[in-house]
């Protein structure tokens, strides 16, 4: 009886590989040099995003971390917050409830709130998202 092939697993992407795409996209999306791409870099103060460009860096991590057999999407507010801070019940005054604080953490588990959570202004929030957030989210996400 002749036997059927065995299909390879997909191997999970390398943490190193998983970085250099990251980077890739955000020196294409941004303009900045490559050594300006640090784990600790901050995507809006450091690295120079505006809002426009959170969107472009969507698509990119899109298509750079689809395969053949597998896509990669990102659902609405999943990588960042975007539509969920109009909400009155997770955002009052200008701050962050205690409520859109376990919303934001329970969405955004690759981002590192410890900072704002001391001040929970809604204005400082995109200082959270830092090179190594998007590439513990594409980690994550290629993990699932």
């Amino acid at each position: 009886m002749p036997t059927k092939p065995q299909e390879s697993p997909t191997l999970p992407m390398a943490r190193p590989e998983i970085e250099s795409g990251v980077r890739e996209v955000l020196c294409d999306a941004l303009g900045v040099d490559a050594d300006d791409v640090v784990p600790a870099a901050r995507i809006k103060s450091d690295l120079g995003a505006e809002s426009i460009d959170y969107l472009d860096i969507m698509f990119r991590l899109e298509k750079r971390f689809t395969t053949p057999d597998r896509p990669f999407k990102i659902a609405q507010g999943e990588l960042f917050p975007e539509n969920m801070l109009s909400d009155p019940t997770l955002v009052e005054n200008g701050k962050v409830t205690d409520k859109g604080m376990t919303v934001l953490k329970e969405r955004m588990p690759h981002v590192d709130f410890s900072t704002f959570e001391k001040d929970r202004n809604v204005a400082n929030l995109s200082e959270t998202f830092t090179v190594k957030s998007l590439i513990e989210f594409v980690e994550r996400k290629l993990k699932a």
